[in-house]
């Protein structure tokens, strides 16, 4: 095993995780209702659909941890995952 092989192997565990915080957040997203997400006082559902889908393709496209736009995509999910997600089960909680 060379220094090029564990590098490689690095940068697919870090794609399978970035892709997978992003299809997590994609399916989440989808699955809330509309009005929750102007409620929470945040973007309209359209909007972070829109992101969070343009995210998960540039990180299917690209395929590099490393890449700025993936890096973008990482930092949109992100922000869905810590801010927008807890605001919206705490205005579809019942």
């Amino acid at each position: 095993m060379t220094v090029f092989d564990l590098e490689n192997d690095v940068q697919l565990v870090l794609f399978v995780i970035i892709a997978a915080l992003e299809v997590f957040a994609l399916v989440d997203a989808v699955l809330r209702p509309g009005a929750a997400f102007t409620a929470a006082d945040k973007l309209t559902k359209p909007a972070w659909l829109l992101i969070l889908g343009v995210s998960l393709v540039s990180c299917l496209a690209f395929q590099s941890p490393a890449s700025f736009i993936v890096l973008l995509g990482l930092v949109a999910g992100g922000v869905y995952l810590v801010d927008v997600r807890p605001a919206l089960a705490a205005v579809t909680r019942r």
